[in-house]
């Protein structure tokens, strides 16, 4: 998929003409990119839509429309758009009891780098977390973290000649995995360069 440029962005007025059209645009396209990986943690798959769509709103929200401000939100979120032979993850760790939330982030430290892909027949791949900056302290996780996970040729070749994909987080506090199938599979596969 190609970064976004400024072309690709509407201009703050006529976004917020066709803002609800497009915001439900994009909520139906992301039903099928978004994977719940226990009771606990849901991974959103990001791609170009769901990235303009965020720079859309970073841009309404904080009213810019200089190009200096439009090329720093772009730097700041092109690289969550995945290139051919990974996927971009925004992983979201979900507890609705702030005392409880807070808790199992302690216990959940470094969560991030247990969560793996896998087509059938190959390795588990481990997600490359955080690469813009660290989100995990001395005391605890944070409950947003960006995962990239990196294919191999052969890996790709399988998914897309049928082999099963799984994904899942081996944690010693949060062991869960998930088959990847239907539209959600079909989405993924999109995602990644043609044969």
């Amino acid at each position: 998929m190609s970064a976004l440029t400024p072309a690709d962005l509407l201009p703050l007025e006529q976004y917020a003409r066709e803002r609800a059209l497009f915001r439900e645009r994009v909520i139906a396209h992301k039903r099928n990119r978004r994977l719940a990986v226990g009771p606990n943690s849901t991974w959103c798959f990001e791609d170009r839509l769901t990235i303009q769509y965020q720079v859309q709103e970073m841009l309404r929200t904080e009213r810019i429309f200089e190009a200096e401000g439009i090329a720093d939100e772009l730097g700041a979120y092109n690289p969550l758009i995945p290139d051919g032979s990974n996927w971009k993850v925004t992983l979201l760790i979900e507890f609705v009891d702030p005392l409880e939330r807070a808790r199992r982030l302690a216990e959940l430290r470094g969560i991030e780098d247990r969560c793996w892909v896998q087509a059938a027949g190959h390795a588990r791949v481990f997600a490359i977390a955080d690469e813009d900056l660290e989100r995990e302290n001395d005391e605890k996780t944070s409950s947003v973290h960006f995962l990239r996970f990196e294919l191999t040729a052969a890996m790709i070749a399988a998914l897309r000649g049928g082999a099963p994909l799984t994904a899942g987080i081996d944690h010693p506090r949060y062991l869960h995995e998930v088959a990847v199938e239907g539209a959600a599979r079909g989405a993924l596969m999109a995602d990644l360069e043609p044969a």
